[in-house]
């Protein structure tokens, strides 16, 4: 029988081949793009916005993120951690953005107060508020890595270079929050062990910690990062900062607050002389001031088991006078209302009161902040937190509880 099949015309051939060899690149590229990206990939589709913006009350965005892998904080940790805010550009955009963009960081003047307080059902409690200006804030959820904890925290997006006026938008912002989980400024982690960062104002005007041995380095947020992720209890956190020389960012200088679920709680300081001529940033030596150990800084600190923190360094004799203690006025206001029960505090909502009361819209600003951004009621026993933006506390739709469980 004759075989009567027609071959089909060369171009046709051709044009088949090229389309094979079109769809075999794009498979390729496919899988190698999420080979390499991703963790980054599900962290981007994972954040959304779940408070919009509201300029008349200086309310920025707020959005929340799952961050999916270990984000390199293992190669952080190995190359000896950054000394600065510009090596964590590099480090970042080297390995998290894979070179795509170019980041900064923003400068802060920040003016923040935390607390420890225990319910009546015993749980730890771990109170802050976060004073600054109208800005986007991103909860950034961090998943459990082999040796490392889960962690809530949450983070200042001007950090990363957000327009704090346009707030998250496109592809490319997003790629630069990725950035988010190393410029935490509280959080809590899977074993109940919560910190945060506040200015402390140290020197003539106010200089960066600065230190140079040879110890490896951190920055301010991203020894935060470590503790989180690391530690266990108070005493771990301590290790941890007693490991690395501190470079504190943004050109200003910090100081910590730690807590755990067991009730023990510290101030982590780095000081040298006194305030006015502290002015040496390298000579500046770390200094913890344990709750169940702080009979030098003064009676009502001798007698608390709870332990309270503003905007200055809380060591003896550091300041000529009271007026030269950034937020002492806030200090003292906080003490007040926990030395009525003793530290002792009906629930997460009663700390979260005390916070209302020396939010910015309560207080009579001892600084240029116009607003409380953020306040937290880090529960450290159940691992979990009452959040809620920029003073909204009647509002519903700005009031979030989040738990690691």
């Amino acid at each position: 029988m004759e075989d009567t099949k027609v071959k089909k015309p060369l171009w046709k051939r051709i044009l088949k081949g090229i389309l094979l060899v079109i769809v075999v690149v794009i498979v390729v590229i496919v899988v190698a793009v999420y080979a390499l990206w991703h963790n980054e990939i599900g962290t981007i589709l994972s954040m959304k916005e779940i408070r919009e913006r509201n300029d008349v009350h200086l309310d920025g965005s707020v959005y929340i993120m799952e961050v999916k892998g270990g984000f390199y904080l293992d190669k952080f940790v190995e190359q000896g951690g950054v000394s600065s805010d510009k090596e964590l550009i590099n480090f970042i955009t080297s390995n998290i953005t894979k070179g795509l963009i170019k980041m900064n960081t923003g400068e802060t003047d920040i003016g923040c107060a935390s607390f420890t307080a225990t319910t009546e059902d015993g749980d730890a409690l771990f109170g802050r508020n976060y004073d600054f200006a109208k800005t986007n804030t991103c909860i950034v959820f961090v998943e459990a890595n082999e040796g490392r904890h889960a962690s809530i925290s949450t983070a200042d997006l001007q950090f990363l270079g957000i327009d704090k006026e346009a707030g998250v938008n496109g592809i490319m912002d997003k790629i630069t929050c990725l950035a988010a989980p190393f410029v935490p400024l509280d959080g809590v982690n899977d074993a109940g062990v919560s910190c945060g960062i506040y200015m402390s104002y140290q020197g003539l005007n106010t200089v960066a910690t600065n230190q140079n041995t040879d110890k490896p380095d951190m920055t301010s947020t991203t020894l935060l990062r470590m503790i989180l992720d690391y530690a266990d209890s108070v005493e771990e956190a301590v290790e941890i900062a007693e490991s690395y020389d501190l470079h504190d960012s943004a050109n200003t200088s910090y100081h910590y607050m730690v807590a755990d679920s067991t009730g023990k709680s510290a101030i982590l300081e780095w000081v040298g002389s006194g305030d006015i001529v502290d002015n040496d940033g390298s000579a500046r030596k770390l200094v913890v001031t344990y709750n169940d150990a702080d009979a030098n800084i003064g009676e009502a600190e001798a007698a608390a088991d709870y332990q309270w923190v503003t905007n200055f360094i809380i060591q003896p004799d550091y300041y000529d006078s009271v007026h030269e203690k950034k937020g002492y006025d806030r200090y003292e206001r906080i003490y007040e209302e926990l030395s009525k029960t003793e530290g002792i505090v009906a629930d997460e909502w009663a700390a979260m009161d005390i916070l209302r009361q020396v939010g910015r819209r309560t207080w009579n600003n001892d600084d240029g902040n116009g607003c409380t951004v953020h306040s937290a009621v880090y529960n450290l026993t159940d691992r979990s937190v009452l959040w809620i933006s920029n003073e909204n506390f009647e509002d519903e739709t700005a009031i979030f509880e989040f738990s690691l469980d």
